[in-house]
């Protein structure tokens, strides 16, 4: 089983680093005990995101609900030849992940796969079950059983996720409109996108990575590290997208270059040193 554990993780793991370089890297700087399980999660939420944005010549409501099937399956089994969802369901069993947290994930997939536009409420669902409920998983691994930080810091890792999430759908917001049809942000009307709406959304993400790096200070010397980096990756391109006219983040996705991320690292790592986060 230990070379059938190795294997599935090593899926896992190679998803991450194929689908999210930066992510990746921030895994990397995560203490050797958590970098498996965070990559199990990301590849369990990568493979479902897939397939309600991906696979558009399959039936994707019938491999979403397979996929959730088989992951409750695997869970209660403690086992699956799936390796994407093996691994998920260790990380799962191990760190006692919450299954209404699973439960959110799944609620806002199936939306991707039925609602294209939103209102507040739907959107706040959308936002906690598509991104919130990911950085909770996340937390329970990074608390190690610690349930009183666990609950201490679930506000703030509420607040990072929908901040990672929000920064993606303004980088995305072309591939959103043109491929798949959606518009996540509540009033905003793309065909007249204003800098007033679009320093609306800006703000409610600034307050989102703000009440995060609370919380980001109070992680476990383990977590602390990886995360920063993380949470540094996407205040970077954040602070791009807000330089930008309206108009250029509906014609072009904002990117931050190699060399902008390694300096990031670099910054980051000093301040780590000089215990400065």
């Amino acid at each position: 089983m230990r070379l059938f554990h190795e294997v599935s993780q090593r899926c896992s793991q190679i998803t991450a680093q194929e689908y999210s370089t930066s992510f990746y890297a921030a895994i990397r700087l995560l203490h050797a005990d958590l970098r498996n399980p965070i990559c199990n999660i990301y590849g369990f939420v990568r493979f479902a995101d897939e397939i309600v944005d991906t696979f558009h010549q399959h039936d994707k409501a019938s491999l979403l609900a397979q996929f959730k099937t088989e992951t409750y399956t695997a869970i209660s089994r403690g086992i699956s030849l799936n390796p994407i969802l093996h691994s998920f369901q260790l990380t799962v069993n191990q760190f006692h992940v919450q299954h209404a947290l699973i439960d959110a994930f799944f609620q806002s997939m199936e939306t991707d796969l039925a609602q294209q536009h939103h209102d507040k409420m739907s959107y706040e669902q959308y936002i906690y079950g598509s991104a919130e409920v990911v950085g909770l998983m996340c937390l329970s691994v990074f608390c190690e059983g610690d349930q009183p930080l666990f609950q201490k810091l679930q506000p703030h890792a509420r607040s990072l996720g929908a901040a990672f999430q929000k920064v993606n759908f303004l980088r995305d917001i072309k591939a959103d409109l043109t491929t798949l049809n959606r518009s996540y942000f509540p009033g905003a009307d793309f065909g007249n996108f204003t800098t007033c709406m679009k320093q609306e959304i800006e703000q409610d993400i600034t307050n989102d990575f703000q009440h995060a790096f609370e919380g980001i200070r109070q992680l476990p010397w383990k977590a602390r590290f990886g995360v920063y980096v993380a949470y540094k990756y996407y205040l970077s391109l954040f602070r791009k997208i807000r330089k930008v006219q309206p108009a250029e983040i509906l014609e072009h996705r904002i990117r931050i270059p190699n060399y902008r991320k390694a300096l990031i690292l670099i910054r980051a790592g000093v301040k780590n040193q000089l215990n400065l986060i």
